[in-house]
């Protein structure tokens, strides 16, 4: 049997984000890959395999004639805002069976300058076709949805609206140390209850940010990493798992797919959630934060609530330390946000955060870290586990 490479990120960065009135969507993934490529010092003629969704219509062709790219390896698989720890693992998969040498990640999205310029609406529509026909004409939209979840987890556990505000408080706090972040002002758990309502429970602090911006992440085997300019991220181990589309087939509104695809990330990379320095975990509502722990093993079920008003998610003081840039409920969501999240991971764990900058107990920079994003309505789930170089 051929032995299997190892895989690190080599390369990591962000287009312009937050306010971009001024760019297409190709022309922020142009920017994210190329400064994701100074980033790892890697020249791109060394990149043959791609991974991209959500632009074109024949994603990711059009986006990698518009790079310049002639990939041997694509990768398109959507699954919402999990997509990217999904085409991770994928193409860690492909490089490390010797199919791929260099793989890039890259998306792009101008979703709030679209609103802004009367290109789209405000409201996020997935059709009526499927299973979704019988949900659409109760006005059933996506964030309804998970309000209906978040009001389960209340019922079943006694979970409270001001423990759900303090995801919003500490990711608010995170962001405020992050001169990138869309949102740096210090909210609190009453301002968050002040909010307009928007699907019951939620309030708009509750409700990520609408903003432009793009990312790029790029693995390479590893006879690849001492050509880099970077200290290299490994990929320790992944897993996928998608769980329901209508609402009526979702077992339990309590349990999101990340408690299989967490449970099998931790596996692969043979560490414990006790293990891990800080978290990378897909927020376009306060519900998702706090679910996401239970179900990656950081907590009991129904321990959640209690787990999060402590202050245990901040970088500063917190146990573990959760969105360290701000999450998609202060710094920035351009849509699918989970390429933001490896690159956050990739960068803490390189000791690049500046004020923000986790850090152990000892003072020393962190060693492992989890990644997690979730699509649809916890439809899909992707986690990734990284180890610093």
């Amino acid at each position: 049997m051929v032995a299997r490479r190892k895989v690190a990120v080599v390369g990591v960065a962000l287009s312009d984000c937050g306010r971009v009135d001024d760019a297409t969507p190709y022309a922020l993934h142009a920017q994210a890959a190329r400064r994701a490529l100074a980033d790892a010092g890697l020249d791109r003629s060394l990149v043959d395999g791609f991974a991209s969704a959500g632009l074109g219509t024949l994603a990711p062709i059009e986006v990698a004639e518009y790079l310049g790219l002639r990939p041997t390896w694509v990768d398109s698989t959507s699954v919402g805002g999990s997509t990217w720890e999904v085409m991770a693992a994928h193409g860690a998969d492909a490089i490390a069976a010797g199919h791929a040498r260099v793989v890039l990640l890259a998306y792009g999205s101008t979703a709030r300058a679209d609103v802004r310029a009367g290109r789209r609406t405000g409201t996020l529509s997935f059709g009526t076709r499927g299973p979704l026909q019988f949900e659409a004409p109760y006005g059933h939209t996506l964030i309804a949805k998970y309000a209906m979840a978040a009001r389960r987890h209340m019922i079943e556990y006694g979970t409270t609206i001001e423990q759900l505000a303090q995801v919003a408080v500490q990711a608010r706090a995170n962001a405020a140390l992050n001169p990138e972040a869309m949102f740096r002002t210090p909210v609190t758990v009453d301002d968050v209850l002040a909010g307009p309502m928007i699907a019951d429970p939620f309030t708009k602090l509750h409700c990520c940010v609408r903003s432009d911006g793009g990312a790029a992440v790029l693995l390479a085997a590893e006879e690849y990493v001492r050509d880099c300019r970077t200290t290299p991220v490994w990929v320790l181990g992944s897993g996928e798992h998608i769980s329901h589309s209508a609402m009526s087939e979702w077992p339990d509104f309590t349990v999101s797919p990340a408690a299989v695809s967490g449970r099998l990330a931790f596996e692969r990379a043979g560490v414990r959630p006790s293990e891990i320095d800080f978290a990378e975990i897909y927020d376009a509502f306060t519900y998702m934060t706090l679910v996401t722990l239970e179900d990656l093993g950081f907590c009991g079920k129904g321990e959640g609530g209690a787990f999060v008003e402590k202050g245990r998610l901040r970088v500063e003081g917190g146990e573990l330390p959760v969105n360290t840039d701000g999450g998609g409920l202060s710094a920035q969501h351009p849509g699918m946000r989970g390429l933001f999240l490896l690159v956050e991971a990739v960068r803490q764990l390189r000791g690049e955060c500046g004020d923000r900058q986790v850090r152990r107990v000892d003072g020393s920079f962190p060693r492992l870290t989890v990644a997690s994003g979730t699509g649809g309505w916890f439809c899909s789930s992707g986690t990734v586990v990284l180890g610093a170089g």
